[in-house]
């Protein structure tokens, strides 16, 4: 019992980091209509420029994770400006082709800016919390509750500001959006700074308890559309409850079974989803 709850909390902080992370990549193709693959190498940059805004600027641990988010966003914006918002009338293959680009270039960067070797980052969070007789890391603790707070905060711009609530009408009708005054250039601005942020925090997180490298978003790159397929693409209540299922099902597969076994439990439940529900679970047939 005690290996079950110890192994349930890791499997929420990993859910917690898995949900960060796709809910950028859901937004981003729920307003643009195309899949950003270079989610998980801004994912890795994310996890560097944490790193330098506490080994080089010296900032604390929360506060570099908050300015790396800033950071992350504003290159987000620039992403948009510079590649994407010129194929705004293209098919989405060349926005694709794009992403790819975009995705080569930011390892290339990392890899000349920081190196190809590992790089490890210390947290102030490296106690352990016990519960119920399992000794939990404090550092999982704070992303459970960091992932909470942040996707409530999420849920909140979205349903409550303007920014917000015009991501949601451009995702649903891009066209009506702009005939009723919305400005779709503005709006994929936004959405590209939030995804960005939110995959920035995701890396910070998770940094202290795996090494830095140049290809640390690789994995996280196909769990991700894994994640949201499972989840209906372009479902936000989808990303989150399959980031949660898939981090669930690798960790107890992974313990109780083999560390092999918990890499394919991943897909085990993408397909045995799929196979009930074509579209995922929060999917329509209408999904762009």
């Amino acid at each position: 019992m005690t290996l079950f709850l110890q192994q349930l909390i890791n499997g929420l902080a990993l859910g917690g980091i898995y949900c960060l992370a796709a809910v950028g990549l859901t937004l981003v193709f729920g307003v643009l209509g195309f899949p950003n693959l270079a989610h998980g190498a801004i994912y890795m940059l994310g996890g560097y420029v944490t790193y330098s805004m506490m080994v080089d600027v010296g900032l604390p641990y929360v506060a570099a994770i908050v300015c790396a988010a800033l950071v992350l966003a504003v290159i987000g914006v620039i992403f948009e400006r510079l590649v994407f918002h010129p194929l705004r009338t293209a098919p989405h293959t060349h926005h694709m082709i794009a992403t790819v680009g975009v995705m080569f270039f930011v390892i290339s960067v990392v890899q000349e800016v920081w190196g190809t070797g590992f790089l490890r980052m210390e947290s102030p969070f490296s106690g352990r919390v016990g519960l119920l007789g399992a000794e939990i890391s404090a550092q999982r603790v704070l992303i459970i509750v960091t992932a909470v707070v942040v996707l409530l905060a999420l849920t909140w711009f979205l349903k409550r500001s303007v920014h917000g609530q015009a991501i949601e009408a451009v995702e649903q009708d891009r066209t009506g959006a702009a005939l009723v005054g919305i400005n779709p250039g503005v709006v994929s601005m936004v959405t590209f700074a939030v995804s960005f942020a939110l995959v920035a925090i995701s890396a910070g997180l998770v940094a202290p308890i795996q090494l830095l490298s140049p290809g640390m978003g690789e994995s996280l790159n196909l769990i991700v559309f894994a994640i949201i397929i499972l989840g209906g693409l372009g479902s936000l209540p989808g990303a989150i409850l399959g980031g949660f299922l898939i981090a669930l099902a690798e960790v107890m597969a992974s313990t109780y079974i083999s560390v092999g076994a918990g890499e394919a439990a991943i897909f085990v439940v993408l397909m045995g989803v799929l196979a009930l529900k074509p579209t995922g679970l929060f999917g329509t047939v209408a999904q762009r």
